[in-house]
């Protein structure tokens, strides 16, 4: 299946050849609208956040506005390009190869909501991102685009919760980035009603304004509408981000983007750390929120590491355990304290030197993980490690009965880029304490003092 042109460009793009395709016309018409006829239009049009979740994009925008009364301040819109999840790199090629499509869908989502600032937030360590944003920002405002709204960037730090929506909003008010209580659409106590969204879906919007949903529809299923960007990395001869129809069949998006696999056969696709382990069975499985969780993973950030026959799949788990586990800001103790014990007894079946009652011990833990959790990550490291006891159990049983020797560890870490389609890893993030620091806390809140919201 040929690759998809709506919000992935091939090449970089500028702001004159944006706009001579059409660019800026969108915002143009969205000034002229009502706000509420264009919560209606993305409604209509079916566009899902492209953060992972899925949420329809419509009905949150049609909340925020709601959200905000007549002695309310003007609300804020937050574009999420704190792009962290390991085997993801498409929102930083969005905003590398074409900047203004983006900061166009962010113009309309804030005359949709009523907000008068656009804040993108990325990482500190995304300078290349930040560079090229911040003179898109000031193309933009030079071409006329802005109408008196203020949009600029924000960092925060390279963490992987930085990400989830209510911890980027903590860390662009200078608090560290925990995951809180209160609902994203909340920026703090005191401050203004705000819309988050991420970088692909915000691409999204010009095009439906201009075009209209059912050319929108035209494309993908009727639940997941549209086009998503995926990523392949792992264990193929290379790596790359590409767009496809939503619906597409997960081996035609690896084959596509990833060529022939290493060690044949392919034995599971991870979806980064955020769904279970898809066997390889699932591949022929549509990409589509409904497709992937049918085959019982999930679409996530549509970033898929490919593992092959020469890799242990539970040095794989290991590697998302240990990820997960040291991103873990520790305000909820299981998911800290338990991920560390997790990840510790799937290191040591891993290296063939189990405890006498690892393996009962796994699943105890497994099942306490998720208590209180105020993010979504517990979840994750759940989902993850128990579809490898379902999924792959002698993998586990042969370690510790001394039928398989010591597996090299499999590093399960963000992507820092694709360089002449080779994975760039960020493998100094496996030098990073469970504190975040010097290794003298037990975890991140101990070591800070939290704000508890």
């Amino acid at each position: 299946m040929a690759q998809a042109q709506r919000v992935l460009d091939p090449v970089t793009v500028g702001l004159p050849a944006y706009e001579a395709a059409s660019g800026g016309r969108a915002v143009a018409a969205a000034r002229a609208a009502e706000p509420i006829a264009l919560i209606e239009t993305v409604e209509a049009a079916g566009l899902r956040g492209r953060g992972g979740a899925g949420f329809p994009t419509g009905t949150k925008w049609r909340t925020v506005a709601s959200m905000r009364g007549t002695t309310e301040p003007a609300a804020t819109v937050v574009v999420n390009a704190a792009e962290g999840e390991p085997g993801t790199l498409k929102d930083r090629t969005l905003l590398r190869r074409n900047p203004y499509r983006v900061l166009e869908g962010a113009l309309i989502a804030a005359h949709a909501v009523g907000a008068n600032e656009v804040v993108v937030g990325l990482k500190r360590t995304d300078d290349q991102v930040r560079e090229r944003v911040t003179a898109a920002i000031a193309e933009v405002r030079d071409a006329g685009w802005l109408d008196g709204i203020d949009v600029r960037c924000a960092t925060g730090v390279e963490r992987y919760l930085l990400g989830e929506e209510t911890a980027l909003l903590e860390a662009l008010e200078g608090r560290p980035p925990f995951p809180r209580v209160a609902p994203p659409f909340r920026a703090g106590v005191d401050a203004a009603v705000t819309l988050v969204n991420n970088v692909e879906t915000l691409a999204n919007v010009p095009s439906i304004v201009l075009d209209g949903p059912e050319r929108f529809r035209a494309v993908g299923t009727q639940e997941s509408p549209g086009t998503i960007v995926c990523t392949v990395s792992g264990r193929t001869t290379r790596a790359g981000v590409g767009e496809f129809a939503l619906g597409t069949p997960l081996r035609e998006v690896i084959d596509e983007l990833g060529g022939d696999v290493l060690e044949p056969p392919i034995v599971a696709v991870l979806s980064g750390t955020a769904n279970p382990i898809l066997p390889a069975d699932a591949l022929d499985a549509p990409v589509s929120w409904e497709g992937l969780t049918a085959a019982g993973g999930g679409l996530g950030s549509a970033g898929f590491i490919v593992i092959d026959a020469a890799v242990d799949v539970v040095a794989v788990a290991h590697g998302v355990s240990r990820f997960l586990s040291v991103e873990s800001c520790g305000q909820c103790t299981p998911c800290k304290h338990d991920g560390l014990a997790i990840t510790d007894v799937l290191d040591r079946i891993r290296r063939s030197d189990p405890d006498d009652d690892d393996l009962d011990r796994l699943p105890e833990l497994l099942t306490g993980i998720t208590d209180g959790a105020r993010c979504y990550l517990a979840q994750q490291h759940q989902d993850v490690v128990q579809s490898l006891l379902a999924r792959f159990p002698d993998a586990l049983a042969a370690h510790v009965e001394g039928r398989a020797t010591e597996a090299e560890p499999f590093p399960v870490v963000p992507l820092v880029d694709i360089v002449d389609d080779e994975p760039v890893l960020a493998l100094d993030e496996l030098a990073v304490l469970p504190d975040w620091g010097a290794g003298e806390a037990d975890s991140p809140s101990d070591r800070i003092d939290v704000r508890r919201s």
